[in-house]
């Protein structure tokens, strides 16, 4: 019989051989194992394995287990996937019922008991002015799936080419969905000014700064000489999250609404993120109020597995049969792990517990902002919250506010903000960095976060915030490559929970 080398994460738990090297060394061996073959083998555009290098190998609500025995609390919940956290228990019962009952796991598009309770649970928590005449497309496995197949749509249904977007998008990393995004380099679409009231584009901020993007947007479309002939759709985010965790104003939300609307363009609001949830309400347009045309959604309905689904009016509903197609479109056990993780959140009112919670970590995280002027803005909603840095000697050129006297926001601080990230890890606890210069420290737990482990994601920021700002102090801005990967993996980088 062959005897096969074990896995590191069974290296990891067992004893040192007789004579051998203890097994906390071992599992140290196996971990710098792991993460060299990963850089040799794995190609140059992997990103969070650059940031956060560690190897989890065990996971359960808000904590992971490394291959090298630290544990750490994970603020990143992989990128809002994990809406229950790792491993929740309804999640794993729904898996393996559906692996024990001998349901077939790919089925294409056909029709199966998994895909109708996955589609009645979701049709349950939609708007009610969508959920009455809605019908849903499954994609791709990946949110840019739905974002594509969103795009399509209105093109299909309108018969015109042209996209409205805003400043600050991210829609995911497709052609179509990179074109609809922030970052396009070769642009094919009409860019419009999203509010953010920190680095308002106007110079204004507030309720002036978003009633006059609302207004540039709407004299744009009826400007016979505008040069933006009638567009297929406007697409657009509740809550910006890799534009830095902006929040739109509700006002600003329904005022978009009107415009669409009163010009028949289908309005696309992308809750990849944002939805199941997040934000404090299931999905987040019900801040709001509106009834958006189209809905993508991802990440959390999958229940931690891959699942992507658009959900729009079905007055759109004009492809062709095997007009918008995929392979893997039927994935039953992401179905079954999803619809249990969307009545868990509805049952267990996980959103409203969201708002309630993400409020009190924001009001701390202001009052922690009063003592580092390093924290240029604090901002968020629900469960979904980020700390903008800036370099507070940088002084700035721009001025806001209604009297046009008031200092505006202080320069970037990318360093310090990877800085930052590095100090929370080596503290264990796992965050994100992103926004226009990334400089923004991203914090997305999971909606099953209780109060005392809110006290210690706080606690472990605050240290690892006031670290990174006494280096900053001392050694002058520093690049990114001053906080890499090798510093932090000779060095401790998690405590126990």
């Amino acid at each position: 019989m062959a005897v096969t080398e074990p896995a590191p994460a069974v290296v990891a738990q067992q004893g040192a051989p007789l004579g051998g090297p203890p097994a906390a060394d071992r599992s140290a061996v196996a971990h710098e194992g792991i993460l060299r073959r990963q850089s040799l083998r794995e190609s140059a555009a992997r990103t969070y394995a650059r940031s956060l290098p560690i190897v989890p190998v065990r996971a359960r609500g808000l904590t992971i287990e490394g291959a090298d025995g630290r544990r750490y609390l994970d603020c990143l919940s992989g990128a809002g996937t994990l809406a229950l956290g790792h491993n929740h228990p309804v999640v794993l019962e729904a898996i393996k019922k559906v692996i024990d009952s001998g349901a077939p796991l790919h089925v294409l598009d056909l029709a199966t008991p998994v895909k109708d309770a996955f589609t009645t649970e979701l049709f349950a928590t939609l708007p009610p002015g969508l959920a009455a005449d809605a019908r849903v497309q499954f994609c791709g496995p990946a949110g840019t799936d739905a974002v594509e197949a969103a795009l399509k749509l209105v093109r299909t249904a309108t018969g015109r080419s042209g996209l409205l977007t805003f400043t600050g998008a991210y829609h995911g990393m497709t052609a179509g969905a990179l074109d609809a995004s922030g970052g396009a380099r070769d642009v094919r679409v009409t860019r419009l000014p999203y509010p953010y009231d920190y680095r308002c584009p106007f110079g204004t901020g507030g309720e002036r700064g978003a009633a006059l993007g609302a207004r540039w947007t709407q004299s744009l479309l009826d400007d016979p000489k505008g040069g933006v002939p009638q567009p297929a759709g406007m697409i657009l985010e509740p809550v910006q999250g890799e534009g830095g965790v902006i929040p739109a104003p509700d006002g600003w939300l329904r005022r978009m609404r009107e415009i669409t609307a009163a010009r028949d363009i289908p309005l696309i609001v992308d809750e990849v993120q944002t939805g199941v949830g997040r934000t404090g309400a299931f999905w987040a347009v019900e801040h709001s109020g509106i009834t958006p045309d189209v809905m993508v959604m991802s990440k959390a309905i999958g229940g931690s597995l891959p699942l992507a689904v658009i959900v729009y009016r079905a007055e759109l509903d004009a492809w062709e049969p095997g007009a918008h197609a995929g392979t893997f479109r039927g994935n039953q056990l992401a179905m079954a792990a999803g619809a249990a993780t969307l009545r868990h959140v509805r049952e267990n009112g996980l959103a409203e517990r969201a708002g309630t919670l993400g409020a009190r970590l924001l009001a701390q995280l202001r009052t922690l902002a009063a003592g580092h002027p390093v924290i240029g803005d604090v901002r968020g909603r629900g469960l979904m919250i980020g700390v903008e840095l800036v370099d507070p000697e940088s002084g700035s050129s721009v001025e806001w506010g209604e009297d046009g006297t008031e200092p505006g926001p202080g320069a970037a601080a990318p360093a310090l903000a990877s800085a930052v990230q590095q100090e929370c890890l080596r503290r264990g606890l796992i965050v994100e960095v992103g926004g226009r210069h990334s400089a923004v420290v991203r914090l997305l737990p999971p909606l099953t976060l209780t109060d005392e482990q809110a006290d210690a994601v706080l606690d472990r920021f605050a240290d690892a915030l006031a670290a990174a700002e006494r280096a900053h102090h001392r050694n002058g801005p520093r690049g990114p490559e001053s906080y890499g990967q090798e510093q932090y993996r000779q060095e401790p980088t998690g405590t126990s929970c």
